[in-house]
Parts: C-alpha cells; structure tokens; sequence
C-alpha cells in the first residue's frame, strides 16, 4: 500500500517538521536518521507545504527571512510531494477539531502513511482513523520502534 516501496512512508505534521529541522529535538533523532539514510520516506503535498511556511513567519519564532528559507529548502530536501490532489472525497474521515490540522489526517488516508504529530486534537482521532482502515497516528517517539520492525519486515 506504500507508494515508497519498501521505504515506511509517513506524514510530519508542522510541529513535528519543526522538532526535526528548527529545535533538533533529540526525541526524533532517530527518525532524522530513518529519514536521512532513506529507511524512512516522508510524504508532503501543497497544503502541508504551505502551512509550515505560514507557522514558520510567527513572531514567537523570531525567524528572518533568511532562517525561513533554510528551514524549507531543508524541509523541501526532507519530503517527497505526494503528487496527490485533494480530488479524493474525504468527508467520510474524523474530522479534526483544529480544521488547521485536518489536511495533514487527509494525506495520511491518501498515501496509506502513518501520521507522526504531538497534536491532542489529531492524537485523539487514532481509534477512528484506524477503524477506517488509516494507518497509525501517533508521536514520533512512540511510532518509532513500529517504524523500524516495519523496515525490517518489509
């Protein structure tokens, strides 16, 4: 069901992108690798794109211009475009109480990806999502272990 082949494919929510490429939180430092030496592929479409893009100019990050582009040529080398449109009728998907955060639930059901996030409102929607055939949504750190016997088994 994964487009990557034999590569785990998943969906970084924002907060995520940002624990890997802003604060290099060590709780995902095994998944940079994962994603670094290609055991792991990460999926991205526009609207994932832009929202980190739109978080990325708070002011609580205190990012110039410059800092802001090296975060997404750094995202941009990270993630692979799914080359999926919203065509697909997502309407029989839980909807996510933040609708910020319902795009990175949608391409997770489109690509048959596990979605990593540390989000209350889409952790919340994993019996759900699962019930309907999704993959796992989960924090990176607890989906991780998976991620790796996955690879292995694979």
């Amino acid at each position: 069901m994964s487009p990557a082949g034999s590569r785990h494919c998943v969906v970084l929510d924002t907060n995520v992108v940002l624990d890997l490429l802003q604060f290099r939180d060590p709780r995902v430092a095994g998944l940079a690798n994962a994603l670094l030496d290609g055991r792991v592929r990460a999926l991205t479409d526009s609207r994932c794109a832009a929202e980190l893009e739109r978080v990325l100019s708070y002011a609580a990050f205190s990012l110039d211009q410059a800092a802001r582009a090296e975060v997404m040529r750094q995202y941009r080398a990270s993630v692979a475009d799914s080359g999926l449109t919203e065509a697909e009728d997502a309407r029989h998907l839980p909807s996510c109480s933040d609708p910020d955060d319902q795009k990175f639930l949608e391409l997770a059901w489109r690509t048959g990806a596990d979605l990593l996030t540390r989000d209350k409102a889409l952790l919340g929607l994993r019996r759900g999502f699962a019930k309907l055939g999704g993959g796992r949504i989960g924090k990176p750190e607890e989906l991780y272990p998976h991620l790796l016997s996955a690879i292995r088994l694979a």
